[in-house]
C-alpha cells in the first residue's frame, strides 16, 4: 500500500464482504484493522464491497486494481483474474506489486492456522493485529 501510494493519488483498499470466504473477522472488524495498519500512509481509504471487484472499481471511477504477487502460483491466478476482469470492464487494468521478501511465503490461511494452534504470531503480523486475533480466539 505504501508503494502504491507513491504512484497513485489515492489508494482505496477494498475489503471483500464475501460470506463464502469464511473469514475469522467480520467485514467491519477487518476494515478497522486495515485502517489501523495503514493509519500512517497518506491518501488511503478503506471500503467494503459485496459484489464483483470490477463493479466496485467502476463505481469508484477508478482505472486500476492493485494486486500483490508472492509466487509464480499467484501469477497464474492473477493472470486469469485480470483477463476475466478486462472482459467484464475493459477500461480497468491491473497493476502488480511483488511482495517484500519478508512476506513472500505468507498467506491469511497460514496465519489463521498458526493462530488456531496458538502459535507465535509476532513474526507474521503487526502487534495490533496479533492482539485482535488473540482476542477473537480467546487466548
Amino acid at each position: 500500500v505504501a508503494r502504491a501510494e507513491q504512484i497513485f493519488d489515492e489508494v482505496i483498499i477494498a475489503v471483500s464482504d464475501n460470506p463464502r470466504k469464511n473469514p475469522l473477522f467480520s467485514t467491519q472488524e477487518r476494515i478497522a484493522m486495515v485502517d489501523e495498519a495503514t493509519k500512517d500512509i497518506r491518501h488511503v481509504r478503506v471500503e467494503s464491497f459485496d459484489d464483483l471487484l470490477v463493479n466496485f472499481v467502476a463505481r469508484k471511477k477508478a482505472k486500476f486494481v492493485i494486486r500483490g504477487l508472492r509466487a509464480v502460483s499467484d501469477f497464474e491466478y492473477e493472470f486469469q483474474l485480470t483477463h476475466t476482469n478486462r472482459v467484464l470492464e475493459e477500461d480497468i487494468d491491473s497493476v502488480f506489486f511483488m511482495t517484500s521478501n519478508k512476506y513472500s511465503f505468507l498467506s491469511s490461511t497460514t496465519v489463521k492456522e498458526i493462530a488456531l494452534f496458538k502459535g507465535e504470531l509476532g513474526p507474521f503480523v503487526p502487534e495490533y493485529i496479533e492482539e485482535k486475533i488473540k482476542e477473537k480466539l480467546n487466548y
